[in-house]
């Protein structure tokens, strides 16, 4: 994995709302976006810019399909990022 993508990942990780989305993801195949709201805590605006920091970062996707948006963890990421920090010990 790139350090660039490592450093994006680490940053996007960094946060205590995304890391919970993060962490709610792994355990459920797809959130809808009013479920992450619910999860935060947060107003509609903040979810969205911390969406699409993890959505930049590559560490979720999310889709759109009319006004519905669902999030869903990008396991390969995910998976890189792990297999990148766990060669460092």
């Amino acid at each position: 994995m790139d350090t660039q993508l490592v450093a994006k990942s680490a940053g996007a990780l960094s946060d205590k709302y995304r890391l919970s989305i993060v962490l709610a993801l792994s355990q459920q195949p797809t959130l809808p976006f009013a479920q992450v709201q619910e999860l935060t805590g947060l107003s509609q605006p903040c979810v969205s810019h911390h969406l699409k920091i993890l959505a930049d970062s590559g560490l979720v996707l999310v889709q759109k399909n009319g006004r519905c948006v669902s999030i869903t963890l990008n396991r390969s990421a995910m998976q890189e990022l792990a297999s990148f920090l766990g060669g460092l010990s």
